[in-house]
């Protein structure tokens, strides 16, 4: 999507992937330290050796002090995971809620619409997908009573475990505010779910009047009787944030008031598959502890960091403003993530036509949005939504001047879609 690797990132992975590097005197100090410092911590002083199954102590280290940092209470090494990506570990926690068979299966609450991994992930450990619905209408909000009903009717075929929030929300991009954050935390104490709270988007705030809320900091200090019963799993990632580092596969999850017994089983089941990738941790680590005032890459760092991030948030604005301009496209505001997840009306001739190719009404307006512009979106049914209704996700990650172009063919596409099969 043409987006800069983040310099200070790519030059300590570089190091510690090649130490001899280090006496390049292009490479700033602060960079050479911070890899001598991350090799000290691996076996034999190098990234190609295998680390501790949950990951490099000294990474969960600094991992468990970044949480601090972010939400002002404490955090501890031992509660902290390290992942190929935040997927990995999700689907750890999902393995370890999984049991029983028909009525007492595993049932597992998912925000619809929400990112596929839940969906399959549950099909292939055999649990119950149990979805509830985000209100598009308020901006794609999270509503306790809609829980309420979710949850009653899952309990009518399957034992709902678990509770699943993405916040900032994927495909949707909504920001969940703290009171929703707090009524959400009451609803699982009451009903004994364990929260996995997907927080991989935690960077990726745009909207004003919107802020992150971590789902361990809003626990901790609505003190008790949640602060200490409530079990939660939160997890971020490398691959979204202002780094954007996908390929390199990092990420972590903190376990909260989960039983010792069972984090001993964690502990076991992360061991199966021996370690996340170590150039993976090293990024973590940079992300995790970045640059301060003062050293050599800090400004360089923070430009480009801010560079990132204010883009985003100008395609945010954008996205939506070109989108509700076009009559039948309906888009709310990108408050965070990085997409958008517009509603559109279909005439009910390409509803028909759908009907007649056995495809869905959305796949069928992508396939043709595809085949006649060369853009590629996902179609809503991909992700789940209301009966009757119609969706697309699409990134905002292009560069602003390439995305308005792809808005702006997008809408006039529609349009004349719309005018064919009307």
């Amino acid at each position: 999507m043409g987006q800069t690797p983040i310099t200070f990132l790519r030059q300590v992975s570089a190091l510690c992937l090649c130490p001899e590097l280090m006496a390049n005197p292009a490479i700033p100090d602060d960079a050479k330290e911070r890899a001598r410092r991350i090799l000290g911590g691996c076996g034999g002083q190098s990234v190609g050796s295998y680390s501790a199954s949950p990951g490099v102590e000294l990474i969960r280290e600094d991992v468990a002090r970044y949480i601090e940092r972010r939400d002002g209470i404490p955090a501890r090494a031992q509660d902290i995971f390290l992942s190929t990506g935040a997927s990995d570990a999700i689907v750890n926690v999902l393995k370890l809620l999984v049991t029983g068979s028909g009525q007492s299966r595993t049932g597992v609450m998912i925000p619809i619409p929400q990112y596929p991994l839940y969906s399959a992930a549950i099909a292939e450990l055999d649990a119950v997908q149990v979805n509830y619905y985000l209100n598009e209408d308020r901006g794609w909000a999270l509503d306790v009573a809609e829980l309420r009903r979710a949850l009653a009717e899952g309990r009518k075929h399957c034992c709902p475990r678990a509770l699943c929030i993405i916040n900032p929300g994927n495909p949707t991009g909504q920001v969940q505010s703290r009171e929703c954050i707090e009524d959400v935390i009451k609803f699982a104490y009451e009903e004994k779910l364990f929260l996995l709270a997907d927080e991989v988007y935690q960077d990726n705030i745009y909207a004003e009047g919107s802020a992150f809320h971590s789902f361990k900091k809003v626990l901790v200090q609505l003190g008790a009787p949640y602060a200490d019963k409530v079990e939660l799993a939160s997890f971020h990632s490398i691959s979204k944030g202002y780094m954007g580092e996908c390929g390199l596969r990092g990420g972590y999850m903190e376990v909260v008031n989960l039983d010792p017994a069972v984090k001993d089983q964690l502990a076991k089941l992360v061991s199966v598959r021996l370690c996340p990738p170590v150039p993976g941790q090293v990024v973590l680590d940079v992300v995790m502890d970045p640059p301060q005032p003062g050293d050599p890459s800090y400004e360089r760092f923070h430009a480009e960091k801010t560079a990132v991030l204010n883009a985003l948030a100008h395609k945010a604005q954008m996205t939506q403003e070109i989108f509700n301009k076009t009559p039948g496209i309906h888009c709310n505001p990108v408050q965070g993530a990085m997409y958008s997840f517009p509603r559109i009306d279909l005439p009910p001739k390409a509803l028909a036509a759908a009907k007649a190719q056995n495809q869905t009404p959305d796949f069928f307006f992508c396939m043709r949005l595809l085949e006649e512009t060369g853009i590629c979106v996902v179609p809503g049914s991909g992700f789940g939504q209301r009966e009757g209704t119609f969706h697309f996700r699409m990134t905002i990650l292009p560069p602003t001047e390439k995305l308005q172009i792809l808005l702006e063919k997008l809408s006039s596409f529609y349009t004349k879609f719309v005018r064919e099969f009307s």
